[in-house]
């Protein structure tokens, strides 16, 4: 399992399911709109500090985006 473009995958689906733009969360959580871009496409590799402060931002439990969704469990099948 590819954490990167799970967690990607992840901070995407919240995301959205907030109706926030990759603008409004770089802005809240300060990491600029590339980084949050780059992110939701797998391609960063992001700190456990990074995941605690988008989960701040984000208004969930960092768990939340390190949890397998459905895609991460075909993947492991």
């Amino acid at each position: 399992m590819d954490m990167r473009r799970l967690v990607g995958r992840n901070v995407l689906r919240i995301r959205k399911s907030k109706d926030m733009t990759q603008e409004e969360l770089a802005e809240i959580s300060g990491f600029s709109q590339q980084y949050i871009s780059g992110l939701e496409k797998g391609q960063r590799n992001p700190t456990v500090v990074t995941i605690y402060e988008l989960s701040v931002a984000l208004n969930v439990n960092y768990i939340e985006l390190l949890k397998p969704d459905a895609q991460a469990k075909r993947e492991a099948q």
